[in-house]
């Protein structure tokens, strides 16, 4: 199972960024899980300093910006 985490806080650009990851998982019939991480020390402790930012089995894989649907399948088939 491949673990999603939104690391952000919880602003639409966040929300956006979700909603594109849940897409793209689910287009590639993937099993995940999505997380939101809202709490700004765990944010800062996996060494983001702008948000929205993707994290994929916990390495962070974009920051500041809403990666498109593309972009994320992307990411999770390399």
């Amino acid at each position: 199972m491949i673990k999603l985490q939104i690391l952000g806080s919880g602003c639409a650009k966040c929300a956006t960024l979700a909603l594109n990851a849940d897409i793209a998982a689910r287009s590639l019939a993937l099993e995940y899980e999505l997380e939101k991480v809202t709490d700004i020390n765990a944010i800062i402790d996996a060494g983001v300093m702008s948000t929205p930012a993707l994290a994929i089995d916990g390495r962070v894989k974009s920051v500041g910006r809403v990666l498109s649907v593309a972009e994320i399948k992307q990411l999770l088939t390399a």
